[in-house]
């Protein structure tokens, strides 16, 4: 069985473009955090979670305005307080690829500090299995 996957879609709409017409890269940012958090929340709570870190966002191509963009997401690794999110983002309209990255997620108690949340991540997958290990070398960086 894969990890749980959770999806978004956004329509880019004139308000989230850059100077050049075209998806700006922080309102893309934007829309990964919220993509990573889904997934991490889901496996623990809204109120417990908060973003650490994203590990990467490359671009591999200009997204214009009245695309709609698909962001698929799942917790791939669990540490003692962490969450690693796999994120992946597509055109919605032809599944061509947009960006991938890592997110890392930590759970907290209600002072804001950082409290193990007794999760375990297993995944069965070769490709989750793969995610696994990257996400697991992240965190040792």
């Amino acid at each position: 069985m894969s990890l749980q996957t959770f999806v978004i879609h956004h329509l880019v709409k004139g308000n989230d473009l850059n100077h050049h017409g075209t998806l700006f890269a922080g309102r893309g940012a934007e829309w990964l955090v919220e993509a990573g958090f889904v997934a991490a929340s889901n496996m623990t709570n809204p109120e417990n979670t908060v973003c650490l870190n994203i590990h990467g966002m490359v671009f591999t191509r200009p997204v214009p305005k009245g695309s709609i963009v698909r962001f698929e997401s799942k917790v791939v690794y669990a540490g003692r307080t962490s969450l690693v999110v796999f994120i992946k983002v597509m055109m919605s309209k032809d599944e061509s690829f947009v960006l991938d990255g890592f997110m890392t997620f930590i759970h907290v108690n209600k002072e804001g500090r950082s409290t193990p949340h007794g999760l375990v991540v297993e995944p069965v997958d070769a490709e989750d299995i793969v995610l696994h290990e990257k996400a697991k070398a992240l965190l040792k960086k």
